[in-house]
């Protein structure tokens, strides 16, 4: 699960400052790189503002290499095991994908103006390296597209499969249904209390209803395996 905290920042010919209600890794990498590279960067507030949103961006690199693996996982899972925990792994997937595509959106905007050239306090000179920012980002929004659209191939497939496995099961017990069904009714026919059944006081009254079971029992199977039901 992605969890997220929003960030402010405020931007001026002299400053940077940020402001969040949790420690973020992306501010505390760039107060880092500001530290280690001051005349490059820590003098310059459009460039901290540069390696402050490149940041964020490359936060998302090792969750999207989980979701891809996952994803890869649930392709094979799908086929081999199509029971109730992996369909509720391809909904637990796909609604984190859903939140990293809402977290993205606002964050696209945002960086499209700076990739636009639209605020004055970027010198013209950086506005590519916004842009390539912007790009990255954009990539990343339509990975997530990708994989939204995986997952739903995926729950497709479930369902597909869950459907067969299911007709399978109905047809089993529907062909062991009409196997049966000659000897329930034989069995209900001589299970009548009437005095007068002849059969009952046939010497060979026993073998004879066993042998009539039997027969219709294998005549049915005959007819239905003849038909191609199973």
């Amino acid at each position: 699960v992605f969890a997220t905290s929003e960030l402010n920042f405020f931007l001026g010919k002299n400053f940077l400052v940020t402001y969040h209600d949790v420690p973020l890794r992306s501010v505390s990498l760039t107060a880092e790189r500001a530290i280690k590279r001051t005349m490059h960067i820590a003098r310059a507030p459009d460039r901290v503002a540069h390696t402050l949103l490149d940041a964020i961006v490359d936060n998302y690199k090792p969750a999207l290499e989980e979701l891809s693996l996952e994803i890869g996982e649930l392709e094979n899972d799908v086929v081999e095991h199509p029971n109730q925990r992996t369909l509720n792994r391809i909904i637990g997937i796909k609604r984190e994908v859903l939140h990293l595509r809402q977290i993205i959106g606002p964050q696209q905007e945002v960086l499209k103006r700076f990739a636009d050239g639209e605020f004055k306090l970027i010198r013209a000179h950086l506005v590519p390296y916004y842009r390539d920012v912007y790009d990255r980002l954009f990539h990343i929004a339509n990975l997530a597209q990708n994989y939204t659209d995986s997952l739903t191939g995926i729950l497709h497939i479930h369902l597909s499969m869950s459907s067969n496995k299911t007709g399978e099961i109905v047809k089993a017990l529907t062909i062991i249904t009409i196997l049966s069904t000659p000897a329930t009714l034989i069995a209900s026919w001589y299970g009548m209390n009437f005095e007068m059944m002849p059969e009952l006081k046939w010497m060979h009254g026993y073998a004879f209803v066993f042998g009539l079971t039997a027969f219709t029992t294998l005549g049915t199977w005959w007819y239905v395996k003849k038909r191609k039901w199973f």
